[in-house]
């Protein structure tokens, strides 16, 4: 028996953030990119679920982080088919890449700690857990997500999965700003730091590192709605999984803030 469906719209809000109208789109940007013609696998067999309950099925997975055996039967399917719808459709929901941007577009990047049980990438962090370092980078004038590294050891430093995870590549020719903890990559634009002897710094750079602080607060806020989406508290899948759920989980938010 299935309990949730997309064809109540009351049950896509409280899983997705988005309003049916945004909703819908999703399913047809999806239905694009391949979702629709995707079964299973097994020849002849096809989706027991139609696409926007598959779309679904994925968002509140990733919005409660339940066990394939409590998320299956929710929505009328066994675990291993909610575990293939998942799969299979969670790479299809992720961020595209925005290809062309203003090129004086002001990006701000920084890192946020993702519990990961996957040992192989995950490392002991200052978290006290296992986790991983997600690179995050957010337009400063409407705050869109526009582009997410690769996971690294937790244990790794900004400045250093910076330059790792590929981000920076990302944000190639355009000025990027970030706290403190990114001292090392001259094209990132950081705070003015003491000087050594411990005297003051001089007014008029208190001031910009004032200005500085206000407008990178807008990525720890588009972080911590990220992390409304409780897989990213508690990651139990593949590592390697994790940057198109990050990913996707961030093409929600921006549907959520622009359609």
């Amino acid at each position: 028996m299935q309990v949730i469906t997309a064809a109540r719209a009351e049950w896509i809000f409280p899983f997705t953030g988005l309003q049916p109208a945004q909703f819908r789109r999703l399913v047809r940007l999806v239905a694009d990119r391949g979702g629709d013609t995707i079964a299973d696998g097994r020849p002849g067999r096809q989706w027991a679920l139609d696409l926007p309950d598959r779309v679904l099925l994925v968002a509140a997975y990733w919005r409660t982080n339940l066990t394939m055996r409590q998320i299956g039967p929710l929505f009328g399917v066994s675990h291993s088919a909610a575990h293939r719808v998942i799969d299979t459709l969670g790479p299809l929901l992720a961020l595209a890449p925005v290809r062309r941007r203003p090129v004086d577009q002001i990006a701000i990047v920084d890192g946020t700690l993702i519990p990961t049980r996957d040992h192989r990438l995950a490392a002991p962090s200052k978290n006290y857990r296992y986790s991983t370092n997600l690179q995050v980078a957010i337009d400063a004038t409407n705050r869109l997500v526009i582009a997410v590294g690769d996971p690294q050891p937790g244990n790794r430093n900004d400045t250093i999965v910076y330059r790792t995870s590929g981000i920076d590549q990302q944000l190639t020719g355009r000025p990027v700003m970030a706290d403190g903890g990114y001292r090392g990559n001259p094209q990132v634009i950081i705070p003015y730091r003491k000087p050594h002897d411990g005297s003051s710094l001089p007014q008029w750079k208190e001031d910009l590192n004032a200005e500085h602080r206000t407008v990178r607060a807008q990525v720890e806020h588009a972080l911590a709605r990220l992390k409304c989406f409780k897989i990213l508290r508690d990651y139990r899948r593949a590592a390697r999984t994790l940057t198109d759920t990050a990913s996707g989980i961030a093409h929600l938010h921006n549907i959520a803030l622009t359609w």
